[in-house]
């Protein structure tokens, strides 16, 4: 990629709607259905386990609602981090299977959120929307590995290296 190519990479396409240059609100966004799409796999894991597990599950029906609202909100900047991306690129294409994986497991756990919601609540999570939960974390890694490739060996929507210098000087 040709230097001001990658440099317009690292710029976003808004800074109003994505972030300012070298600290995108993709990447604190992502923390919300993270955080929630693992608390839920802990709860149904405890509804398993604990005695009057309807709390549980209920609990872990909402923490994965309050996921899928939160992906869609990451998903809104992420579009914006894409088209910032050279198309043809390395980069582009990690960022499209990003991006693809993300939805499929967006997907998912909406899809679970209806399954649960029209199942009882009154036990344990059973089994099938528990091993959904399981795939759509075990994707979740793997998007992950994905996003911080973007960012740690890209650069995407960080900081030019002259910029990020600065860190490192006495």
């Amino acid at each position: 990629m040709a230097g001001g190519a990658l440099h317009e990479a690292k710029r976003p396409v808004s800074a109003v709607l994505a972030g300012p240059y070298g600290h995108p609100f993709h990447p604190m966004l992502v923390t919300v259905p993270i955080g929630a799409w693992v608390a839920s796999m802990v709860f149904d894991l405890a509804s398993r386990f604990a005695p009057d597990a309807g709390f549980l599950a209920e609990g872990s029906k909402w923490l994965i609602a309050i996921g899928v609202l939160g992906a869609l909100a990451a998903a809104s900047v992420g579009f914006l981090d894409l088209f910032a991306i050279p198309a043809g690129t390395p980069a582009f294409r990690t960022g499209l299977l990003h991006m693809g994986l993300n939805l499929v497991i967006t997907a998912a756990y909406a899809a679970g959120f209806l399954w649960r919601r029209a199942g009882e609540a009154a036990g344990p999570v059973e089994l099938g929307p528990l091993l959904l939960s399981a795939g759509g974390l075990a994707l979740l890694a793997i998007s992950g590995y994905l996003g911080g490739k973007l960012a740690y060996r890209y650069g995407v929507r960080v900081a030019d290296e002259v910029t990020q210098a600065g860190g490192f000087r006495r």
